[in-house]
């Protein structure tokens, strides 16, 4: 069958056909040319026979299969991609159609020169009807000599397909040989031989559209993201060049040659091809139920549920999970230093950073999580709720706090205990560019994010990664300073940390002090932040006077008192008194809030109020009924659905090992 010529009922017609020879032990080979012609209904309707087996289906088409034919087809096919044809298939094709007196040239005694037959085999581009239609014409407008030979030569040839002969082609290497040359002239920014290699294919005959088209290869592969508009000057030059033709239509190669050449180069797009091998080579993963069409299944299947949309929040952007779950950390494109590149370098990190850090780093959320967390929460609800707790922009402020604190100077040897996904640790590489960093994270997955963000990074920028013990930070900080410089002992400039230090805080403050003392340098400064959950709003305060009985809000506000009465941190007075133990001087305490807006899914929500969970038992110390734990679940599931505004209050402690 031929999709442009058959349709519905040709195809139901051998379909039929098939069946019934199928009847009788026979088997059909349904063949379908330009398959891509059908439309959705007539290639569905191949779909049963195929399944069945009544028919094996070949389908051919000239458009990528993957774009072009239903997926339920193509899933169910096999694809081969045809290549053009060699010039030695090309001459066989010719050879055959110079002796075949039936369907050929056999009857008319035709000869062709070697170098006409090299022409038109290099000119027919892979294409057997090309050349073939070529070679039709050079013997139907030849003469006969006397022997009664039509004697096909050079000229004629090149008269016959009416294109000049490339001539720098003819042993059929340096065609490929010269356009490298010149590509490669242009990836290395010398205009000179980028010049000279053009003029070598004009001269010879190249089709300039044949260049232009590798121009515009060249300026998204090897300039791409570091001169964006790049592409639209080449595309100009070709849409000049097709406007006037030759002879001034060199004036368009030349310029876009030099545009080209003279352009600051990144390969940065090429990272679209290890996103393809991550496709091609491991199992598919599932859109996030959040970025899913929300349109269809919303209803039955919570599609687009905490979908956060950028243009509402500030510089109208919000970190969000775009990868799958099991792609989270994967890097695919890497800015250069080059051109425009280099301005967008700096801001696509920090905002990869904090969309690594809003996903895990949980601590950093405070306050609610000490009521809401669920150990095994489903991944979708766990991302979500971070999310749109506001993660993102309180990643974004505590990071500003922190680093205008710290006052990295561009020599510092900075110690960063902070948080996992290593926000913190590249900041303070950018903000150090002569000293050094180690970062100590405190789990496997941690490293393992840092270590790959940091592996795309030039060695002599990269941060020293250690996993951090339970114990004995010192120790290992010396193992690892003897094992990598062969000194016993490493004094930091600064030592950062943030939320992972909220345990020490409650628990072993006084014996972590002097051993964070002990590892920096005279003068050198100590910079932490924590939560401080017990002063965050309350769930209570997010319901409405009239959303439930005000003495359910008042048993929840009792509810929620007695558990942070156990979580209280030590007063500022208390850290000030500490931190000079410690031998520190010159400490400063302050404390300040963070206010987002948050939301929670309805699954988190009645996660906060199953049995066994802290906020529940609390509510049943109250001696609140099973009817006033319903009412409450409801009552804050619709509020929180919504969003409602967070303030959590954070304290900042800066100080100076006093050590001279």
């Amino acid at each position: 069958l031929n999709a442009v010529l058959d349709g519905v009922k040709d195809l139901r017609e051998a379909v039929q056909q098939a069946q019934a020879r199928q009847a009788r032990g026979g088997r059909t080979l349904l063949f379908v040319d330009e398959v891509h012609r059908f439309n959705k209904a007539q290639q569905d309707a191949l779909l049963p026979s195929v399944e069945a087996g009544v028919v094996t289906f070949i389908g051919a088409t000239t458009q990528n299969p993957f774009f072009e034919v239903n997926p339920a087809l193509v899933s169910r096919s096999r694809v081969f991609q045809l290549t053009p044809l060699s010039e030695t298939d090309l001459r066989r094709v010719a050879d055959q159609a110079l002796r075949d007196e039936v369907r050929g040239l056999g009857t008319l005694a035709v000869e062709v020169a070697d170098d006409a037959m090299a022409h038109l085999t290099n000119v027919a581009n892979g294409d057997a009807r090309s050349l073939l239609n070529a070679l039709e014409l050079a013997a139907l407008t030849t003469e006969p000599n006397h022997e009664g030979v039509r004697v096909i030569d050079r000229a004629t040839a090149e008269e016959s397909i009416q294109k000049r002969a490339v001539l720098y082609d003819k042993e059929g290497d340096a065609h490929y040989d010269v356009i490298s040359a010149y590509i490669k002239s242009l990836r290395g920014s010398d205009p000179d031989a980028a010049l000279y290699w053009l003029a070598v294919m004009v001269h010879a005959g190249e089709d300039p559209r044949y260049i232009f088209r590798r121009l515009r290869v060249h300026a998204s592969e090897d300039v791409g993201m570091a001169d964006p508009d790049v592409l639209g000057r080449i595309n100009a030059c070709a849409a000049a060049f097709d406007a006037v033709g030759m002879p001034e239509g060199r004036y368009f190669l030349a310029q876009a040659t030099l545009v080209l050449a003279a352009a600051p180069k990144s390969n940065s797009t090429l990272g679209f091809f290890d996103a393809l091998a991550a496709v091609e080579q491991e199992a598919r993963a599932d859109v996030p139920s959040h970025l899913k069409d929300a349109n269809r299944d919303a209803e039955g299947f919570g599609h687009g549920q905490g979908y956060l949309y950028p243009h509402s929040y500030r510089d109208h952007w919000v970190a969000q999970q775009y990868l799958p779950p099991a792609l989270q950390g994967r890097l695919f494109y890497q800015p250069s230093s080059e051109g425009f590149e280099a301005t967008i370098k700096t801001h696509v990190e920090r905002r990869r950073e904090v969309q690594l850090a809003a996903m895990l780093d949980g601590t950093l959320a405070g306050g609610q999580e000490s009521l809401s967390f669920a150990p095994n929460e489903a991944d979708r609800d766990a991302w979500a709720d971070r999310t749109t707790s506001g993660q993102g922009e309180t990643i974004a402020a505590l990071r500003d706090r922190l680093f205008e604190a710290a006052a990295l100077t561009r020599h510092d040897r900075v110690l960063d205990l902070c948080v996992p996904s290593g926000w913190t640790t590249f900041e303070a590489m950018r903000r150090t560019p002569e000293g050094h960093v180690w970062s100590l994270p405190e789990t496997d997955e941690s490293v393992r994010l840092i270590e790959g963000l940091a592996a795309e990074r030039p060695e002599l920028e990269r941060p020293v990664v250690i996993k951090r013990p339970a114990k004995d930070v010192a120790d290992t900080l010396r193992a690892a300073a003897r094992e990598r410089y062969g000194v016993d002992h490493l004094a930091f400039d600064v030592v950062l940390a943030v939320g992972g230090v909220r345990g020490n805080l409650r628990d072993g403050l006084p014996a972590w002090l002097p051993a964070a003392r002990d590892l920096m340098a005279p003068g050198g400064r100590l910079v932490a932040l924590d939560a401080q959950p017990g002063g965050a709003t309350r769930l209570a305060d997010t319901l409405a006077p009239n959303a439930v009985e005000e003495s359910l809000i008042e048993a929840l506000h009792a509810a929620e008192d007695a558990l942070r009465a156990a979580r209280e941190p030590a007063t500022d007075e208390t850290l000030l008194g500490l931190l000079v133990d410690a031998g520190f001087a010159g400490a400063d305490v302050t404390t300040f809030h963070v206010d987002a807006f948050r939301s929670a899914s309805p699954a988190r929500v009645a996660s906060w109020f199953e049995p066994g969970r802290p906020l529940r038992d609390a509510l049943d110390a109250q001696g609140v009924p099973d009817d006033g734990i319903e009412a409450l679940k409801t009552a804050l599931t619709a509020a929180w659905r919504d969003g409602v505004p967070w303030r959590t209050p954070w304290r900042q402690w800066v100080a100076t090992n006093q050590d001279s």
